[in-house]
């Protein structure tokens, strides 16, 4: 009754929106010619009262149709794995026999030991996964999983009953539940009663905020990264069955034939198997044979590449599976004109729903090919282990014991065993302190993932790379860590198998005098807005000192706060609370100061000269009108969700609007940063009142030239020999070849410097993905971070750009009036991946007043270069 009366209802409603009748396509027009369908089974329209084609694809329709699907037949089951940021449901289906339904967790079992050797081939059906929806402006890659599910619902006869006696097939729906609603909800604002195909109208203008999750993360960079909630949804499912098969739903420019790999055979990542690829050709036969029968375009080797481990076609890799990704050429607002004639979603559903059947079909037919590959996968991973110099890898975060926890907590959704150590491990850079460091073995079934995560690389056979070509995690943590020779692992102990969760700190004693705590904690900026939140006074320390708290003395480092019970609006008893509440939430330790007395000459608590009044910060992040979603949005998530700090997200042409009396901080992304005259005349009178700008990437390069004023460098003179003269075909890899795709360099960090505080070491690793370098300023205490002279620690740099990058800024400070510039010349908070560079941002939002300058002349000192 229920839906016949909303059939109705939409029926009354659409027409305002319906598309013309040629565009909409009924179910048949998706079903496999020759295969008899249930007629029991409800079709899409006949559910959500419209048919694919005729009106943007609702996202709750969706849900709402294969939650039905899967109710109603004993051949699917679906699971809740996960939840967007925005609340909205992450599904997984399982599809097979009713007889496989009723033994699934022994079929899962005896998968996972066939693939470890421990069971004979036939021991349980092939897996296959699908994956649908990662990129929410890519509409067929959420819309194909209707006639998909539909299809192994009421497919009837010899061919289903086979296909589904001898596969698991695990499918998503849909990754990416926040971007594909955003994309929509774009469709639905701009849809128009005659269709206008043109490219330049705005329901077409979708491809960057839709594309993304909530906070502007791409999810098919995060199988790898896994800061995203949605990204650990899908990861963790796929980890628990490991498919050996995974196809990787997408779309790509509306003026582009459809894609499927193998991709371009020279950008195979080195830990790939050869053999791989060439079963993914095999199975590539098959989605060419259905291309062919009715006379479509295209391609299987150009472009795209199989080197970064983290997308949703590469990662499956490492972990013994075919990872195969699809695109199809985009109808972006449902229909739009291309250079070889009217795309339609429709058809691109249909296409991705048919290539998804020779996927399944494909791995059926080398199914022995399968097993063997993965089963000498994991076999030939032994062999590695067994020979590899690095029999292990340690690991720790001294100081911060969250990021340790953090990188513990990935390595276990991927898988990986990790435990803690139970003696001192010496190695070459240093020692790692019992109970407080981490050993990863190599010899366990994830070998060539650790490797791909731990070890650094540096030389590659072509340097044309799809995204980034350096992300050796334990760098981007900033983590002390070695690699084991087996000598040493052999005799080491190892302690319990670690998970990482995170842990609260004691409750500190109630205090006589104030509280500290120190600031190299991964939270500690999270607390100190806790407090300034609530008003309370806190105070920031220049120096290191030795407190004498409730408990005895206590070594605190510079950035340490302190927040004294004297001359506060609050009682003790309710400052004490918020204590207890940054102790139990934050895991940050907080100490009971017993006296303002320290044990450090001239640094007692009261010191006005070491210990600085903070004020609460009140952040603007500029976004759109060209300014990267994806740098605003990683901005957005590091203040808001990690460290529970209200943000104001303004696009870039209202800033002139603000009432900027009422802001303390200004941050510019990477992108098109660039403001109009009326509003860069406000920001820097704002400044020039105390403002701070911190700005990274392009927004640092536009805010040299208009804030500072400081003059681009005059062009070079052309290099170019005129009589040089190069084969067209060597184009695409001699253009490439000074594009910094992604790399990992080395710093060195002024510790002293208030962008240093809460860091141990000088030397850090950053992403560098800009060949733009700062300019260096006449203060020379105004570089708190500088790239090595050898800068190059993991990734692909060419040598003209490692000498033009090699000794200049990462990082300056300038003061401009009663305000401060601060430049980034990279996004230190790169995918939300960089924890180790993490805390440059917070220190430049919560210590930018304290960046002083220098007064002195310097010109015969000899410095730090």
């Amino acid at each position: 009754m229920f839906q016949t009366l909303r059939a109705a209802l939409v029926a009354v409603i659409l027409p305002v929106f319906a598309a013309p009748a040629a565009l909409a396509e009924p179910a048949s027009y998706f079903q496999v010619e020759g295969v008899e369908y249930d007629p029991a089974v409800t079709v899409f329209e006949d559910h959500a009262g419209y048919q694919i084609g005729e009106r943007v694809v609702r996202y709750d329709d969706l849900v709402n149709y294969v939650r039905h699907l899967a109710d109603t037949s004993d051949r699917l089951n679906v699971e809740e794995i996960g939840r967007s940021h925005q609340g909205r449901p992450i599904l997984k289906f399982t599809i097979t026999s009713p007889e496989n339904h009723a033994r699934l967790d022994e079929i899962r079992d005896a998968h996972l030991a066939r693939l470890r050797g421990d069971a004979p081939a036939d021991a349980a059906p092939i897996v296959v996964w699908i994956n649908y929806g990662v990129h929410g402006a890519e509409t067929s890659s959420m819309d194909a999983a209707i006639p998909f599910l539909h299809h192994f619902a009421a497919a009837r006869g010899e061919a289903i009953d086979e296909t589904l006696a001898n596969t698991v097939i695990l499918a998503t729906v849909t990754h990416n539940p926040d971007g594909h609603a955003r994309r929509i909800d774009h469709v639905e604002r701009f849809s128009s009663r005659t269709p206008v195909t043109d490219e330049a109208h705005e329901i077409h203008n979708l491809w960057g905020l839709a594309r993304v999750n909530h906070y502007g993360f791409d999810l098919n960079r995060q199988w790898l990264l896994l800061t995203q909630p949605e990204a650990v949804a899908i990861t963790s499912a796929w980890q628990s069955w490991k498919p050996m098969v995974t196809g990787d739903y997408h779309e790509m420019g509306h003026n582009s034939p459809y894609y499927f790999h193998p991709g371009v055979e020279t950008r195979r990542n080195p830990l790939i198997q050869v053999r791989a690829r060439e079963l993914t050709y095999e199975i590539a036969r098959r989605h060419a044979a259905f291309m062919d029968s009715e006379a479509r375009l295209y391609a299987t080797q150009e472009v795209f590449d199989n080197f970064y481990i983290g997308k949703g076609s590469t990662y499956p890799q490492l972990s013994g599976s075919l990872g195969i990704l699809f695109e199809a050429g985009a109808a972006r607002g449902g229909q739009i004109m291309s250079e070889h004639g009217l795309v339609t979603n429709a058809d691109n559903v249909r296409t991705q729903f048919r290539t998804a059947l020779t996927t399944i079909q494909g791995a059926l037919d080398i199914r022995s090919d399968l097993i063997a590959f993965q089963r000498d996968f994991f076999a030939e991973n032994a062999r590695q282990a067994a020979r590899a110099n690095a029999q292990a890898w340690v690991f720790a975060a001294p100081g911060d014991p969250e990021r340790a926890r953090r990188f513990v907590r990935l390595l276990r959704i991927h898988d990986i065993e990790v435990y803690r150590t139970t003696r001192d491990v010496r190695a070459s850079s240093g020692t790692y302190r019992a109970g407080e460091a981490y050993v990863v073995p190599a010899r366990q079934l994830q070998h060539r993932l650790i490797r791909g995560i731990f070890e650094r690389f540096t030389e590659f056979e072509e340097n044309v790379f799809y995204d980034v070509s350096g992300w050796t995690l334990p760098l981007a943590y900033n983590l002390q860590y070695d690699p084991l020779p087996g000598g040493l692992f052999q005799t080491l102990p190892l302690g319990e198998l670690a998970e990482g969760a995170f842990q609260s700190a004691p409750a500190p004693d109630r205090a006589p005098y104030g509280y500290v705590f120190d600031w190299s904690h991964t939270f500690a900026p999270r607390a100190l807005n806790r407090v300034l939140e609530a008003g309370l006074m806190a105070r920031a320390s220049r120096e290191p000192f030795t407190l004498v708290t409730t408990n005895g003395d206590r070594e605190f480092g510079r950035g340490s706060v302190f927040v004294p019970l004297a001359r506060q609006d609050k009682t003790p008893s309710q400052i004490h609370a918020i204590m207890e509440t940054i102790a139990r939430e934050d895991g940050v330790p907080v100490a009971a100061a017993a006296t303002g007395l320290t044990r450090n000459i001239g640094r007692d608590l009261g010191a006005w000269t070491v210990f600085r009044t903070l004020t609460a910060p009140s952040v603007v992040i500029a976004f759109d009108d060209g300014i990267s979603w994806n740098d605003a949005g990683e901005m957005w998530w590091t203040l808001d969700h990690q460290h529970q700090m209200a943000v104001l997200l303004v696009p870039k042409s209202r800033l002139a609007r603000l009432d900027w009396t009422n802001y303390t901080h200004l941050i510019l992304p990477g992108g098109n940063a660039a403001l109009d005259d009326a509003t860069k005349d406000v920001v820097s009178r704002w400044v020039r009142g105390g403002g701070t700008v911190i700005a990274t990437r392009q927004g640092a390069q536009w805010a040299e030239r208009h804030l500072l004023d400081i003059e681009a460098p005059e062009a070079g003179e052309e290099t170019r020999d005129p009589r040089l003269r190069l084969n067209f075909s060597g184009m695409q890899v001699r253009d490439a070849e000074h594009i910094l795709a992604g790399a990992i360099f080395e710093t060195d960090l002024d510790v002293s410097h208030p962008i240093g505080w809460g860091y141990a070491s000088r030397r850090l690793p950053v992403n560098r993905n800009t060949p733009f370098t700062l300019t260096r300023p006449d203060d020379p205490f105004a570089v708190p971070v500088q790239y090595a002279q050898s800068p190059l620690m993991s990734g692909y740099a060419s040598q003209r750009r490692l000498d033009e990058i090699a000794g200049t800024p990462a990082v300056t400070v300038r003061r401009q009036g009663r305000g401060a510039v601060i430049l980034f010349a990279d996004n230190p908070v790169f995918r939300a991946t960089y924890p180790g560079t993490e805390r440059l941002l917070m220190n430049a939002i919560f210590f930018g007043s304290l960046m002083d300058s220098s007064r002195g002349l310097y010109e015969d000192e000899e410095g730090l270069n």
